[in-house]
């Protein structure tokens, strides 16, 4: 016999998923009369989050590793079709109408995706916590250009408070207001940034490298370009739950797709084209400097925007992570502990001690584990033709993923080998796996997915089956 649902049901009315209302539903099913809103929702969500400064710093990281302008380039532009696996990774909430880290249960099981689920919520807080601090000191930065400082560290603590509550209270809403906050914000970014790219692109230096870039600087510069949407693949059915079951699946799958290409690849190609003209240690004030005076204060404003949108997604996937992970609590009240933890480790980087660039480090580490997880994933995903069980996904005990006392061996195999492979073959500032030299340099970490992916196929092929009505 099923068990009861990890969420606890709200009292009140259900299905009020309305802008600047606060969202009842968490992690449970969305019912079929409450599902609204279509395939173009989810251009503008991955179309507006991905308009982050993050991508001209990764633009400007494949020209430090010694590529050419359209060297970079290409790489950007492979960086931004991986957007088609994020695009389909929302499929399965069309079908299941939940969240993505309740329907991996599938391929894990449920007490094998535990320990996925805890370090994706560390993960998404991470993330969260740098965009914090980039839009906090660019806000900083702003005051200071219209003549104020605060004097102290006053002007810095404003800033976080305005970036934090702008962050924190589109997430406390919910669905429909991300969603409405991620399109209306994305029109205003995204005439800024193409104003960005207009300025910087003309200069840049299209010449040859002096020197090849090896393995080593093509893998670095992959692994840089593809980490961002691979972090993505525990989120999209957060976003896609509410969809009617009607919905295109194809116009699912490009629409995401197309939102996040489009965006990554532009500000991407900003960034290789300001790394073959200036310095871009410090990538805001690299880029700044190509600027023209009266386009600065509105650059700076750009990079908090920017920061603001990609923080707002992640908030709101920490709140149903931790749901999942199983705090017996709302959407909204487990919100409250992810906004906790983002604002004390943002005062952290900003006021006693600088762990930002070791913050990145580790998330940058966890590639290890999200690209073999997402391998798994997404062959499930494939071998169930995106069908599910879905009260069977909300089960505590029994059901068709219960499997071996909730442990599902083939995909915790497949995860294993995945984690393995990219293990081994790792080369970041905290780990260099044995293989890299060997390698010539190579880091061949995202390819763990492959492997995890295949391993998964042969040990589940013939046992996972779509579930038919």
């Amino acid at each position: 016999m099923l068990g009861h649902e990890t969420t606890p049901v709200t009292t009140g009315t259900r299905g009020r998923d309305e802008v600047f209302q606060v969202e009842e539903h968490g992690i449970d099913p969305i019912p079929d009369a409450e599902r609204h809103g279509s395939a173009k929702d989810v251009f503008w969500l991955w179309f507006g989050s991905n308009l982050t400064f993050t991508y001209v710093i990764n633009g400007a990281l494949a020209v430090a590793f010694g590529l050419s302008f359209w060297q970079a380039t290409a790489v950007v532009v492979i960086g931004g079709l991986s957007f088609l696996a994020i695009g389909a990774a929302g499929l399965s909430g069309v079908r299941t109408g939940t969240a993505t880290l309740v329907i991996s249960r599938a391929a894990f099981g449920r007490r094998g995706n535990w320990p996925a689920g805890l370090l994706n919520w560390i993960v998404s807080i991470g993330y969260t916590i740098v965009n914090t601090v980039v839009g906090t000191l660019a806000l900083e930065a702003f005051f200071a250009d219209l003549g104020w400082n605060g004097g102290g560290h006053a002007s810095r603590a404003l800033a976080l408070a305005v970036t934090l509550v702008l962050t924190f209270a589109v997430a406390l809403w919910g669905h429909a207001t991300v969603q409405f906050a991620e399109r209306w914000m994305a029109y205003v970014l995204a005439a800024g940034f193409a104003a960005l790219l207009v300025l910087v692109l003309p200069g840049a230096d299209t010449s040859a490298p002096a020197a090849a870039p090896g393995a080593s600087g093509w893998s670095l510069a992959f692994v840089v370009m593809l980490a961002g949407p691979f972090s993505y693949l525990p989120m999209p059915a957060d976003y896609t739950r509410y969809l009617p079951r009607t919905t295109s699946l194809k116009a699912v799958t490009w629409s995401g797709a197309l939102g996040g290409f489009v965006s990554s690849v532009a500000l991407g190609v900003a960034g290789v084209a300001a790394a073959t003209q200036t310095d871009m240690t410090d990538a805001v004030a690299g880029t700044e400097s190509l600027l023209p005076g009266w386009f600065q204060p509105l650059f700076l404003a750009l990079v908090l925007g920017g920061s603001v949108t990609n923080s707002i997604i992640t908030l709101y996937s920490s709140s149903l992570n931790l749901q999942v992970l199983g705090i017996p609590w709302t959407r909204a009240r487990t919100l409250v502990i992810s906004a906790a933890v983002t604002a004390a480790g943002s005062l952290g980087a900003l006021f006693l001690t600088d762990f930002t660039t070791s913050l990145l480090s580790f998330l940058s580490l966890l590639i290890i584990v999200f690209a073999p997880w997402g391998g798994v994933f997404l062959a499930d995903m494939v071998l169930r033709r995106c069908t599910y069980d879905s009260a069977a996904l909300h089960a505590t005990t029994g059901g068709a993923y219960g499997y071996r006392s909730g442990w599902h061996p083939a995909g915790l195999t497949a995860l294993l080998c995945g984690l393995l492979f990219s293990a081994l073959t790792c080369d970041s500032e905290l780990w260099t796996g044995p293989l890299v030299a060997p390698l010539g340099g190579a880091d061949l970490t995202l390819l763990g997915a492959g492997v995890s992916a295949l391993v998964y196929v042969l040990l589940a092929r013939g046992r996972v089956r779509p579930i038919r009505p």
